[in-house]
């Protein structure tokens, strides 16, 4: 019935917000992302060309729900390349779209960039895809998979995809809860 009276332009002011109210409401994608909130030391491996050993670093990040459990927030600092290095990230699940969305910002650049991506089944391994225009390659695909290994570990995977259409692993964090 509502959708019908949608598809007519007439659904009335209660049925909208009931709705917005059910999409606003934090589900079990929620759940998972608050399984990662905390104090975590990072261990990241770089690589710059693939078939050269990674760059290694340590780092910590804490990680916490805001507004009443809707987004994971993550705070990162570490090293990168030599350098010292902070990012932001928001992470959310989208319940309309039903898609996992996510923010990262740093500063090793200026620009803002956006995820996109779906979890399997168990909620416990999200893939997200970006599109980036890269100042010296050009427009360049990224995906990043986080695996949700147990209560105190989990890992991210970032993959780049060249200009010939080949995806190799650019970087991986391990990030261990801290006790």
């Amino acid at each position: 019935m509502a959708k019908e009276k949608k598809q007519k332009g007439k659904m009335d002011m209660q049925a909208m917000m009931d709705v917005y109210k059910k999409l606003a409401t934090p589900s079990a994608p929620h759940k998972v992302l608050a399984s990662m909130a905390g104090s975590w030391n990072t261990k990241t491996k770089f690589w710059t060309e693939p078939n050269k050993p990674p760059m290694e670093s340590t780092g910590v990040c804490e990680q916490e729900m805001i507004l009443d459990g809707r987004f994971l927030q993550q705070e990162f600092t570490g090293e990168m390349m030599g350098r010292a290095f902070t990012g932001i990230g928001i992470t959310g699940y989208d319940n309309h779209t039903k898609k996992y969305v996510s923010t990262w910002m740093d500063s090793m650049g200026t620009a803002i960039l956006f995820f996109e991506g779906t979890a399997r089944a168990n909620g416990k391994i999200i893939t997200q895809q970006n599109r980036y225009d890269d100042p010296i390659k050009g427009p360049t695909k990224w995906r990043s998979v986080t695996k949700i290994v147990d209560d105190n570990t989990h890992l991210f995977e970032m993959y780049e995809t060249n200009k010939r259409g080949k995806e190799v692993k650019m970087m991986e964090i391990t990030y261990t809860r801290k006790q």
